[in-house]
């Protein structure tokens, strides 16, 4: 599968290695960088979604998204991306995501703006949950190309950003699959956010964020490329360090 990511937006808290521990399921283990574990919600521009070597379609490869992550490693010291919500606003894309690649990808309405003479985004999305309503939003605005730069291995940024596998569940087989991702590696840099809310936070049972976000970048863009799932096979776990990531490549589309 292709995709472009843009105009992404990193907010992170540091959490409790042990609470994040019990959310996990068999196979995983928290990822930590200096003792802490970290919670990401991601807000995003998904363009140009479709199949390898086929073109993009109007309307259908164009959507939000809104993800709410954790870090991972399986049990051969393989870091990734745990989902624990992904919103979107098309229901095929929806429908999609959880029938392949076994996500938790929820439909909402969304809407997003971006002020022409300054770059800011104006992210919003509403989740129906039964009778209940729940609405987030995001302003945020990213620095020029001049100031933007690759996270440094080892750094806390690259913990949080470089990461090239994620982990899905499979709950009809009980089986914990992976799937590669590949892109360039991140052109990123401090982002201006004056608007923010952590009400995706709670709606993933994620309680007591308790204040502003304790790391925030952005990034302008990104060419994705994301290969099918396959079944994580039982092993040992591997000394491997925190945060390590498989190295990015570009693929041809």
């Amino acid at each position: 599968m292709r995709q472009s990511w843009g105009h992404l937006l990193f907010l992170h808290w540091a959490w409790d290695p042990v609470e994040i521990q019990r959310t996990l399921p068999p196979g995983l283990r928290v990822d930590v960088h200096d003792g802490r574990a970290w919670i990401g919600v991601v807000p995003f521009f998904m363009q140009r979604v479709r199949p390898r070597g086929l073109p993009a379609v109007p309307f259908f490869s164009d959507f939000l998204e809104l993800n709410v992550r954790t870090y991972v490693h399986d049990a051969e010291g393989r870091p990734g991306v745990w989902f624990y919500s992904l919103d979107c606003n098309r229901w095929l894309a929806v429908k999609v995501a959880r029938t392949l690649f076994h996500l938790p990808y929820e439909h909402a309405a969304m809407s997003a703006t971006i002020d022409p003479a300054t770059g800011e985004v104006d992210f919003r999305a509403t989740r129906r949950a039964g009778p209940v309503e729940s609405a987030t939003r995001f302003v945020y605005r990213g620095p020029p190309a001049h100031e933007r730069h690759e996270a440094q291995p080892g750094s806390l940024e690259f913990f949080l950003v470089e990461r090239y596998r994620l982990f899905a569940w499979d709950a009809p087989q009980g089986r914990l699959l992976t799937g590669r991702v590949h892109h360039a590696p991140y052109q990123i840099g401090a982002a201006v956010v004056p608007v923010w809310d952590d009400t995706m936070l709670d709606l993933a049972g994620l309680k007591g964020a308790g204040g502003a976000p304790d790391h925030v970048v952005s990034s302008n863009a990104a060419d994705v490329a994301v290969w099918p799932l396959e079944p994580v096979a039982a092993g040992q776990a591997v000394n491997r360090g925190a945060g390590e990531a498989l190295g990015p490549a570009v693929v041809p589309a």
